[in-house]
């Protein structure tokens, strides 16, 4: 599978691993996880998306079990988690509310139980989850410093963040944010044109794509425009209409790594299969259209 370089000391696999369903199964064995890490690691798909919040709070931990019963799959893998999203759900039961923490304290103690829970000695792409009002730039650029220097995290980036506020973290950091997870998908394509995907690619930062499928809604309308469109190219291609719709993703020139999420084995064992359409201009622009509902102008 193609691997996409974030750095010069990280890259992903193309697709990756969203892991925010995972406790949604009603089996969370270990042999379960395994049999899932395992599936993406046969196509190659080598990279993993976590977050404190998953789970409320208890995804991270169905991992790690399954990383202490099979240690040798961490070298396999390259784990992606995020925080700053505080809910009162989990370990977090006693808040009033939900709100955004990017203390230094906050987010450190969150790094160390990440690494705790997923028993693991670093991470290797720790991500800000959510931009935070309250962000103070000095104080949570230098604790994602402080926290690459100690080796907890080997990269960082950002979630969800609009270009200016890439800009203000960036600007009190001495190391590159590497990436930031906003979704796209064809019912979402805002990003195409409110700068965001340009942002990136003027600074060579590669976005991952969350609810790449929409959360499944591409095909909750079996007699919209889209969904016609995507069964009768799909059909064109030999694939699943959801393969069609991740290769549309993986068409564009920046370089998206898109987060697929599934607990079903045949699901994950088909993630791959989007690498078998060569979309080319006009089938591209096809799909866009019928997302939109109307030609570009």
């Amino acid at each position: 599978m193609e691997r996409i370089a974030l750095s010069d000391s990280l890259d992903l696999s193309r697709i990756i691993y969203g892991m925010w369903r995972l406790t949604d199964d009603a089996d969370t064995s270990t042999r379960q996880v395994q049999t899932k890490i395992e599936a993406c690691l046969a196509q190659g798909i080598t990279s993993f998306d976590q977050a404190d919040i998953y789970g409320g709070y208890s995804c991270e931990a169905v991992l790690g079990k399954t990383l202490k019963q099979a240690p040798s799959l961490r070298e396999k893998m390259e784990i992606i988690t995020k925080c700053d999203i505080v809910a009162p759900v989990g370990i977090h039961a006693d808040k009033r509310l939900k709100y955004y923490d990017t203390s230094e304290k906050y987010i450190t103690q969150s790094v160390d139980r990440s690494l705790h829970q997923m028993a693991i000695e670093s991470v290797d792409l720790l991500l800000i989850h959510r931009p935070d009002p309250l962000l103070d730039a000095d104080e949570t650029g230098g604790a994602l410093d402080r926290l690459i220097d100690s080796g907890k995290v080997k990269a960082v980036g950002v979630s969800n963040f609009r270009p200016w506020d890439i800009d203000l973290l960036q600007s009190r950091m001495k190391n590159k944010l590497v990436t930031n997870q906003i979704e796209i998908s064809l019912g979402e394509n805002s990003a195409l044109a409110n700068g965001d995907l340009a942002y990136l690619q003027q600074h060579k930062i590669a976005p991952m794509a969350w609810s790449p499928l929409g959360g499944g809604s591409l095909f909750d309308e079996p007699q919209s425009a889209l969904n016609l469109k995507l069964v009768e190219m799909a059909e064109r291609f030999s694939v699943d209409p959801a393969a069609l719709a991740i290769a549309w993703l993986l068409r564009h020139p920046a370089s998206i790594l898109p987060i697929m999420g599934s607990n079903n084995i045949q699901r994950i064992e088909g993630f791959s299969q989007a690498f078998e359409v060569e979309l080319d201009r006009q089938s591209w622009f096809e799909l866009l259209e019928a997302a939109n509902g109307v030609e570009v102008a």
